[in-house]
């Protein structure tokens, strides 16, 4: 082999990862949005786990994709460890299918479907196809496709290329020396391992596996230990993945690494027994393309159905190595893997939105019961509370801004600006929680109280509170829309209250039941219950905009004032929380 021979097997094995790379990466976004729906259906079952580890890495043709994902999940709370463990041992199989498809370069034949299934006569009208759907479209997910055809034809290409370059080595006395070598078993995993922890991905490693059995001189007792060694090897991007991540996902990525580990320790001194007792009859026959394929298929296979039995004690094995407890957990965990994959980044991104909002209402919900009873203990566990939707403002936003300069669909984009918008609102409450807890200090400190009848006018305006609260929340959680346009009635019913609280104040005043400094506190009360809420409108509004793809909050509100349902829940809620009940009692 000359030098341009040597060029030629470098630009084709160039080829062939770019390729790799390129259509992993399409397939990957191409898929985002169905993997949201695929997490909300997952179950403790292991088969279900397993099933969805061996499609999701079929979809995307990676392996190491697929389990720097679940590293993700696991990192962000999307995926219990329990629920990752058989989703990693169902990605060892799915990576299976990427040599199936290769080994399609090996066919030989004259009829013409054995024509067809070559990838010499299908590449170049896939490559037409990619190029023109993504030059020339201006849908992304046709674009998008575009680049996965693209991506699949550079591949191939790039694979018929090393295929061809590496032929003539098998004339190379040297070279077919080398992979006797390799039938050393030690040897081979070592081999494998190293290779594909340098290009991190075991599919390319067995795709450049493939090639080179084109020259002849790999037989089955050398391939069979480098495929071993292939599936430890892609363990190291799961690891790399989990540094800096919590300690459920280097959990994670641990239970990967035993998981291949102790599977290729089990096989291969089985292999290596039977090799020494009952020599395999077909070990020193030449393998191709499609023999690695049924040898890398049958491992992973194997290995799959003695280990998965035991995935509760390979979580265990992994929590023995990782140690640690939730305390030492930040408040939320957003992944930055999985900006990669924008559906699942903006699901993460909605679920910690939805964790913010009920901190906001415990805390709301707790300030406003230290009114009537003030604690200490209450009061310090508000202040708490309300320092976590700070942490959530600070690590949402930074976040959902770095997830919108990537490529997104219409309606994740639309998402992300929601959510943009709603955890400005959710932070205010928690501050509006922490005024209200202040105000029931300085009564508690000044052993100010209210009258009785202020009292039960306060307790109103509290329930009232609490309901526009808790509509906003369920509404912004279920994306109920017609939950939403409940608030903006009762949120109108609010402010009514808080005027009518302070009118009927200034009566109490005038005939003495009352103080000024009470008119004080009262007007600090009142206010900030008037502020939150204002901002649970802000949230249903919104959300409807967002439903109806436009943010125009103030233009919906002057719709929903018109509107005869507005008119009707208004009443609704106004009789609901009248004052004149209160003053009757």
């Amino acid at each position: 082999m000359d030098i341009f021979g040597v060029l030629t097997m470098l630009g084709g094995l160039a080829l062939f990862l770019y390729g790799m790379d390129l259509m992993g990466k399409s397939l990957e976004r191409q898929a985002g949005n169905r993997l949201q729906t695929i997490l909300e259906r997952l179950t403790a079952r292991p088969t279900m786990g397993f099933l969805l580890g061996l499609v999701t890495t079929a979809v995307i043709q990676s392996s190491s994709a697929t389990t720097v994902m679940v590293v993700g999940f696991v990192n962000s709370g999307l995926m219990k460890l329990h629920q990752a463990c058989s989703v990693i041992m169902g990605a060892n199989v799915g990576t299976t299918v990427t040599s199936w498809i290769l080994s399609l370069s090996g066919l030989e034949g004259d009829s013409f479907f054995v024509q067809l299934l070559k990838p010499s006569s299908f590449s170049p009208v896939l490559a037409l196809v990619g190029v023109v759907l993504y030059l020339f479209s201006k849908r992304d997910r046709v674009k998008v496709t575009g680049a996965a055809l693209l991506g699949f034809a550079i591949l191939m290409f790039g694979m018929d290329t090393m295929s061809g370059a590496v032929k003539p080595l098998a004339k190379v006395p040297e070279f077919t020396q080398m992979f006797t070598l390799f039938s050393n078993p030690v040897l081979g995993v070592l081999t494998g391992a190293l290779l594909t922890a340098v290009i991190q991905s075991s599919s390319a490693s067995v795709g450049i596996l493939q090639a080179l059995s084109a020259t002849g001189a790999v037989t089955y007792a050398s391939a069979i230990p480098i495929i071993m060694g292939q599936n430890i090897g892609t363990c190291v991007t799961a690891l790399i993945s989990a540094v800096g991540a919590n300690r459920n996902a280097r959990r994670a990525a641990f239970i990967h690494l035993y998981f291949n580990v102790i599977g290729v320790a089990v096989f291969l001194a089985l292999y290596m027994l039977v090799q020494v007792f009952v020599p395999l009859p077909f070990a020193d026959d030449t393998v191709n393309g499609l023999g690695i394929a049924v040898v890398h298929t049958c491992f992973n296979l194997l290995a799959t159905a003695v280990l998965l039995p035991f995935s509760r004690q390979l979580e265990r094995l992994a929590c023995m190595t990782v140690r640690g407890s939730a305390k030492d957990e930040p408040v939320v965990t957003l992944d930055e893997r999985l900006l990669n994959t924008p559906a699942v980044a903006v699901e993460q991104s909605r679920r910690a939105s939805v964790d913010m909002a009920h901190a906001a209402k415990a805390a709301l919900s707790e300030s406003m019961r230290l009114i009537s009873h003030y604690d200490a203990a209450r009061d310090a566990a508000v202040r708490e509370m309300e320092d976590q939707t700070d942490q959530y403002e600070d690590l949402l936003g930074a976040y959902l801004v770095k997830l919108s300069a990537h490529e997104m669909t219409q309606q994740d984009s639309r998402e992300t600006s929601m959510l943009l918008h709603m955890i400005g609102d959710f932070e205010r409450i928690g501050d509006h929680a922490l005024n209200l807890s202040d105000v029931a200090r300085e009564l508690h400190d000044k052993k100010l109280s209210f009258s009785e009848q202020a009292r039960r006018e306060v307790a109103i305006l509290g329930n009232a509170i609490d309901e526009v609260l808790t509509l906003a929340i369920r509404a912004f959680e279920t994306g109920d829309a017609a939950l939403a346009r409940r608030v903006e009635p009762l949120e109108q019913v609010v402010d009514d209250l808080t005027k009518e609280l302070k009118r009927r104040h200034i009566e109490r005043l005038q005939s003495g039941v009352c103080t000024i400094v009470m008119g004080f506190i009262l007007a600090d009360l009142t206010n900030n219950c008037e502020r939150v809420a204002d901002h649970c409108s802000n949230i249903a509004a919104t959300l409807i905009e967002c439903a109806q793809g436009r943010f125009g909050m103030h233009g919906y509100t002057l719709e929903a004032e018109a509107s005869a349902d507005y008119r009707r829940l208004y009443q609704e809620y106004l009789h609901k929380y009248s004052l004149t009940a209160a003053a009757a009692e």
